[in-house]
């Protein structure tokens, strides 16, 4: 090795408690090639360190002051550490800069500014402006290249290995310079040559000491003390030769020892004698003694340029090739590990078809269990961290209000001060302009003016250029906390499609596995036995849905996580068969597996299209939106638009109130039937069955007023389920009796609630015929087995498929309903046969087929499939093709109508003619019973 030139090389190691070797990513001890000026990357290929002197406020008591601390950036965990001094051992705390924001006072002191975290505010203070512009700057890329992922390399590295990352860095660089123009580095301050300076001087030693970091100081003094002990001993050369000068203190250095393995490191340069200086061979025996976590910045041992930046370029190289190994390993680990889960899905699948026994069977359900058993604690761990993502969002939020205001303060007081200079610049041009004005002044006192009002203006000209660089540095702080703030919201967005991926495959799991259950009951019946006794208890169990739970479970993201839905459905019906009891919650984990699913592709986009949609007007855009479903927050509002459109030729004033005024007065013949549908109405609603809730007292007056609304009609069987869906949607009684005023009076055709229902038969005959025609494979079927249809769509029709549909289907065919008219009944009817044919056509047995359809429709699960089938593949279906059927068919009703009644009064006519005569020998049942 040669002897030292110029400024000696210093390094520093990593904080304890990091597994960083000494020197990775910064070199071996070597001092940074030369500080490029503003915010040009230098060329050379050791990485700038980011440290120095800066005093910090702090202290409680008669102490409380500022201390002179050595700051120095940890790259790998974007922490500020602190120390007294640049050869302290350990650290005396840390700052986290990751969730930190940087602001600076043009009011306070010179050189100050504040690092602001979530937990506390530490202020600092350079010892010049031009040094704080620095270290702020600094911070921020140092905290930009942290949330980027970009490693902590010199650019040599970051050209070969990463150009994207290197660019999107410069990209930031070019962004904030827009804010701020570059500080130059300032020589001798900051960086490892600052470790070279004195320490600051502080008024008394106890001062400068913290004593909250007690036992730390003690650690480093005796280090310090060790140290020096040891570089005494060590020395070859006359104890003055050894000792450095006085005002100089001790710098140590631990040089990185030398890597066999690297290419290129020839053992004879390790094995180069050094020189004769004292100190130098001093420092060199230091070195070899120093056994520490902590290595110090030190003057240390130079080394020849050339030779330095050979090492240098070897260490960056193994640092890119040992960073590649480590993302091979992993790749590796990955890779078996879903090597071995195939395999053991493999094994698991072959096991249970060589299983020849039900034992070996339910062993295999027993380790389905237990996968999704393993699946919710991942589902459980990945909210978690969902949960921490969010509060760090909030307080990333917050950070920016507050910076906000701040700026908002700022510019207001930079305004205000504007108008001051103006107002003064005024006054002394009219002092200059009209001195006539003036009394004559001494020449001194003239003099003194002038000089004072010259010294005035130059204080805020410095004002102003503060307020104006701080304004700059806001702003760009401002611009950077945007911008990670936005990152990490899409992170948590990534985080909450994950999750919700995962929570619906758990669906799917748990679905297989319930399904599993149900065909191993069916296969062993009820022979009595320990295996069908095991398949109860398992059934039982999985039955057994706790709604805490499962809201416990899956958070926020499934609206069907509960016992109930957001409008109050059971998510799971209450049947009394077992078997359907089983089928009922493979359904709703469906439903639940399927809106998990379609959430963040299909939700969020609806929901944003809707929030941007503004004034609602009739237009091609606004049908497509409401056949795809309106949001729950905005389907209040819509459908009130919706009805006011159906009824605003009939609504006036006051029109509601009248009517219930009415029913108060006077009986309504139809109060009897309405009081007995009452408790009938949605058993499986909790807002219906719940002895304390007030829906069904709004039912019944909204009921009461329709009947007095429409007499001819007065209460038909189905309305209450009408009535009822109007009120969970709209919730106020006056806007759900003009939504059923419009179904009755202006959607559906007339006397489709009279009391011969005649226009409810011309549909079902409508529905027939258009059967016939979309789908006839299912006609012939059901006309092989002679199966009515009329039966089961009957009700359809008359309610709108509210007894049928699962709620989240239900309202999205209602909000098509309430815009385009009945074709929409008649298409969704088409569509839930389409969804359900094949199985359908599966069934041979008439009696088997009618039970079917008694629940089939609680199947569908899959809306978008349910819309696209309705409105894509029963095309065409125009309502003129719709009318003719009604007409023709409803003069076919009319006519048997007719001759029924013909048949009627010809019946009535003979029976009157014939006059009953009882036989001579019979006797009537009075005459028996006086006879009695």
């Amino acid at each position: 090795m040669e002897g030292a030139q110029g400024s000696p090389p210093v390094s520093r190691s990593p904080v304890p408690g990091s597994d960083e070797p000494a020197g990775a990513a910064r070199g071996p001890g070597g001092l940074p090639p030369g500080e490029s000026e503003g915010c040009a990357r230098p060329l050379e290929t050791a990485p700038k360190k980011l440290c120095g002197y800066l005093s910090k406020f702090g202290g409680k008591g008669p102490i409380r002051g500022w201390k002179s601390r050595w700051f120095f950036y940890d790259e790998r965990k974007c922490h500020l550490y602190y120390s007294r001094t640049a050869q302290d051992a350990n650290p005396l705390d840390s700052i986290d800069l990751s969730s930190a924001v940087f602001d600076c006072k043009a009011d306070a002191d010179e050189g100050t500014f504040e690092i602001k975290t979530p937990s506390r505010v530490i202020t600092l203070k350079a010892a010049t402006k031009q040094v704080m512009l620095y270290w702020l700057q600094q911070l921020q890329m140092k905290r930009w290249e942290f949330h980027n992922g970009l490693p902590a390399a010199p650019d040599a590295a970051l050209a070969g290995n990463g150009p994207a990352l290197r660019l999107e860095l410069e990209q930031e660089e070019a962004e904030l310079e827009e804010f701020l123009c570059p500080v130059q580095t300032p020589p001798g301050l900051v960086g490892v040559a600052a470790a070279l300076q004195p320490v600051p001087a502080q008024s008394s030693a106890l001062q400068n000491i913290s004593l909250k970091h007690l036992g730390t100081e003690i650690q480093n003094t005796m280090y310090n003390i060790r140290g020096n002990r040891q570089a005494q001993g060590a020395g070859h050369g006359p104890p003055g030769e050894d000792s450095p000068p006085s005002g100089e203190p001790v710098r140590e250095e631990q040089p990185l020892p030398p890597n066999p393995s690297a290419p290129g490191d020839d053992p004879a340069d390790s094995a180069k004698p050094a020189p004769k200086s004292s100190l130098t061979a001093n420092l060199i025996q230091k070195a070899k003694r120093q056994n520490n976590t902590f290595p110090l910045f030190s003057e240390g041992l130079t080394r020849n340029r050339t030779a330095q930046e050979k090492v240098l370029a070897l260490e960056q190289q193994v640092l890119i090739l040992t960073k590649e190994l480590k993302s091979q390993k992993e790749l590796v680990r990955i890779l078996h590990k879903a090597l071995e889960a195939a395999q053991q899905e493999k094994r698991a699948s072959s096991a249970y078809l060589a299983a020849a026994e039900d034992k070996d069977r339910l062993e295999l359900v027993r380790h389905k269990v237990r996968q999704i058993a393993e699946l919710g604690r991942r589902v459980e761990a990945l909210e978690q961290e969902r949960e921490g993502l969010v509060q760090t969002a909030s307080l990333r939020e917050q950070q920016v209000q507050e910076l906000q205001r701040h700026v908002q303060l700022l510019m207001d007081k930079n305004q205000a001060k504007q108008q001051v200079i103006c107002q003064l610049l005024e006054k002394v041009t009219q002092d200059f302009m009209q001195p006539h004005n003036r009394p004559p002044a001494p020449p001194d006192a003239a003099d003194r003016d002038f000089l004072s009002q010259q010294e005035k203006m130059e204080h805020l000209k410095d004002d102003m250029e503060a307020y104006r660089t701080q304004n700059r540095f806001l702003n760009s702080e401002i611009h950077q906390v945007t911008k990670l703030w936005r990152r990490v919201a899409e992170r948590q967005k990534a985080l909450l499609m994950k999750c919700a991926y995962l929570q619906a495959k758990n669906c799917q799991v748990e679905s297989k596995y319930l399904a599993g259950l149900r065909r191993l009951q069916e296969a062993v019946g009820d022979e009595a036995s320990e295996c069908s006794e095991l398949l109860r208890q398992l059934t039982q169990e999985a039955l057994q849905w706790e709604a805490g739970e499962a809201s416990a479970d899956s958070g926020v993201l499934s609206p069907i996580s509960s016992e109930y839905d957001e409008y109050g459905f059971l998510t799971v019906p209450n049947y009394e068969v077992e078997d359907l009891k089983l089928l009922a919650k493979i359904q709703a984990l469906e439903v639940c597996s399927h809106h998990l699913l379609a959430h963040e592709a299909v939700e969020r986009p609806r929901r944003e299209r809707w929030a941007a949609l503004g004034e609602l007007a009739p237009s091609a855009e606004l049908k497509q939106l409401l056949r795809a479903g309106v949001p729950r927050e905005h389907r209040p509002r819509v459908w009130r638009w919706l009805v006011r459109r159906r009824v605003q030729h009939l609504q006036a004033p006051g029109r509601y109130q009248e009517l219930l005024s009415r029913g108060q007065a006077c009986s309504q013949p139809a109060t009897r039937q309405i009081e007995l549908d009452l408790n009938r109405t949605f058993p499986n609603n909790k807002h219906f069955t719940c002895p304390s809730s007030s829906f069904p007292e709004k039912l019944r007056r909204v009921l009461l007023a329709f009947s007095w609304q429409n007499p001819s009609i007065g209460y038909c069987q189905g309305l209450n389920r009408l009535a009822a869906i109007a009120l969970l949607v709209l919730d106020e009684e006056e806007s759900a009796f003009w939504c059923l005023v419009a179904i009755v009076e202006s959607i559906m055709p007339a006397d489709y609630y009279s009391k011969t229902l005649t226009s409810s038969q011309v549909d079902q005959r409508v529905l027939q015929d258009l059967l016939s025609e979309k789908l006839p494979r299912l006609m012939a079927h059901l006309g092989q087995h002679r199966v009515d249809l009329s039966f089961i769509t009957f009700n359809w029709f008359l309610v709108v498929f509210a007894d049928s549909l699962i709620s989240s289907i239900l309202l999205q065919v209602w909000d098509a309903f309430l815009y385009e008219g009945t074709k929409v009944v008649f298409r969704y009817a088409l569509a839930i046969f389409k969804y359900n044919e094949e199985e359908i056509l599966r069934l041979q047995d008439g009696l088997e087929i009618c039970q079917y359809l008694r629940f089939f429709t609680k199947t569908i699960c899959d809306s978008r499939k349910l819309m696209s089938i309705a409105f894509n593949d029963m095309n065409p279906f125009p309502m003129k093709q719709l009318r003719q059927l009604r007409t023709a068919h409803g003069e076919r009703l009319e006519a048997e109508l007719q001759e029924l009644e013909q048949l009627k009064a010809a019946y009535l006519e003979t029976q009157a003619s014939r006059l009953p005569a009882v036989p001579e020998a019979c006797a009537s049942e009075d005459e028996l019973d006086g006879e009695a």
